[in-house]
């Protein structure tokens, strides 16, 4: 008999501290809502603690998602139990996931607490976290580098305590994948009451063994998965749901070990991510990439005319990636339309649907085909986007190698109508130029990038910029046929972001 894995997805929390990986609350709830239809067990939604923003987050995400558990993560401390609690009690299945430092390093040099003090404070913490609800984790940060017996003597008074989920991260990717499996054997056989808990992994991967150190793990008796879609996360990142649970799902002669994930979802929950970060999938990712299932060695090619089985492991539909890629055109009607939209997991009301149909009809006149990541496109740029301070209208930019580039802007501020033209060094420059002037900014701009949504000279471009104002930075992402015009909204995508942000802030300390 296969033994069930519970699968813990913290994209929201720890993915979104990638850099560039902001999400705003629509974003997280819509995300939130995909892992549900993935069939994750539990959502570590954020850090209630952290912000007003983070608090207001979890806690829609708890109300929204109904059947999986939702956790917040907190210190050890009442006043962040407090708010964790208070931030996802509206979920049906809510956790209190809380943590706190077990290695010697991170004792004498975060802490500077000794090994008694860290007892005392995390039974202490897991005795308030168990008064608002029995379901409770705790985590040992830096497990991996923490003396054996010590935390072993951690976990028996958590467990004791009340904690029945028991976490094991390898915080900074240090372990390897045999000794990780030796440290999970090690505890489960020696602490005492280790029957009453669920023991989980958290894997990060700055050594590249997140995934390989996380299924060891689940191999020697962990029985929780804590991991991310397309593996984002601090740093390099975390254990990528995708390549644990094929892993497991592809070598179920070696693991014997099932999950709930629905795999025909995979493709399409990474995708959505990768959209509403605006950070591409790399092609050549595994599991979800463009090019994991393209073959070009004639030898290759040979063996897969004959049967696939010979170079492919697994089938690209088992991953959820469709042969099939175009949807829609300009002729398709509205029912046709909802259907779609439905297959991806979009569930719109009849206001948004109109606003996404007609968009999309536009998009129809200026291109031949519309595939499945233009409607994706689409729609988060119409639905799942902040309310707009600064909203553009119109613009025109002229370059070329016989001219000055220029660029006319009308927009709204604060519903305001300006307008305004202004030069620079190229077509993009003289619009960031002109939007700064416009709305009274001049942040940095960091980072500029450019990428094909779909294949063809009429495809639309998906544009990520990331600018910083202040020490504050911020990541926006549009797009649209026309490239300069993806732009414009990119740049004032994210001038949103940082305005909302600093809207929160001041919110905050009021």
């Amino acid at each position: 008999m296969s033994e069930r894995i519970f699968i813990f997805d913290t994209t929201l929390r720890d993915g979104e501290q990638s850099p560039g990986a902001t999400m705003n609350r629509d974003e997280k709830v819509r995300l939130a809502r995909q892992l549900e239809i993935l069939g994750v067990d539990i959502i570590e939604a954020g850090f209630p603690a952290a912000s007003q923003g983070d608090f207001e987050a979890v806690r829609d995400i708890a109300l929204a998602v109904q059947n999986c558990q939702v956790a917040g993560l907190c210190r050890a401390l009442p006043s962040d139990i407090d708010r964790a609690w208070e931030a996802v009690k509206g979920n049906p299945q809510a956790r209190i996931h809380t943590f706190l430092a077990t290695s010697d390093i991170h004792m004498k040099y975060k802490l500077r607490k000794e090994r008694h003090e860290v007892l005392d404070m995390a039974e202490a913490a897991v005795k308030y976290a168990v008064s608002k609800t029995s379901n409770v984790e705790f985590s040992a940060e830096d497990a991996s580098r923490s003396d054996w017996p010590f935390l072993a003597q951690v976990f028996e008074r958590v467990i004791a305590a009340g904690a029945t989920t028991i976490n094991v991260p390898d915080t900074v990717g240090y372990t390897q994948p045999q000794e990780f499996a030796e440290l999970l054997k090690y505890l489960i056989e020696n602490v005492k009451g280790s029957h009453k808990a669920v023991f989980s992994v958290h894997c990060h991967n700055d050594l590249g063994l997140a995934t390989a150190n996380t299924l060891a793990a689940l191999k020697a008796g962990a029985r929780q998965a804590e991991v991310t879609l397309s593996g984002i996360g601090e740093r390099a990142g975390n254990a990528a749901l995708e390549e644990v649970v094929m892993s497991m799902d592809v070598r179920k002669d070696f693991y014997q070990l099932t999950t709930n994930i629905k795999k025909e979802q995979i493709f399409p929950s990474t995708r959505l991510l990768s959209l509403i970060i605006g950070q591409p999938i790399p092609p050549y990712k595994s599991i979800i990439g463009a090019n994991a299932f393209a073959h070009e060695s004639g030898i290759h090619q040979d063996g897969v005319l004959k049967n696939r089985q010979t170079y492919e492991i697994m089938t690209p539909e088992s991953v959820g990636r469709q042969e099939e890629d175009m949807v829609l055109g300009k002729h398709s009607g509205r029912a046709a339309f909802d259907k779609r939209l439905k297959d991806l997991g979009y569930r719109l009301d009849e206001e948004q649907l109109g606003i996404v149909f007609t968009a999309m009809k536009k998009l129809a006149d200026r291109k031949k085909e519309i595939f499945v990541e233009d409607l994706e496109a689409v729609v988060l740029d119409e639905i799942f986007r902040l309310p707009d301070k600064y909203r553009l209208e119109y613009l025109s930019a002229l370059s070329g190698n016989m001219a000055i580039p220029n660029a006319v802007v009308k927009m709204y501020v604060d519903g305001e109508e300006r307008i305004l033209s202004d030069f620079g060094t190229g077509p993009i420059d003289a619009v960031f130029n002109t939007i700064g002037k416009v709305v009274g900014r001049s942040p940095k701009l960091i980072r500029y990038a450019v990428n094909a949504i779909t294949g063809g000279t009429d495809a639309q471009g998906e544009v990520t910029v990331k600018i910083e104002e202040n020490g504050k930075t911020s990541v926006g992402r549009a797009s649209d046929a026309d490239i300069i015009v993806a732009s414009a909204k990119a740049y004032l995508n994210a001038l949103n972001r940082l305005a909302k942000r600093q809207e929160d802030s001041i919110c905050a300390r009021l």
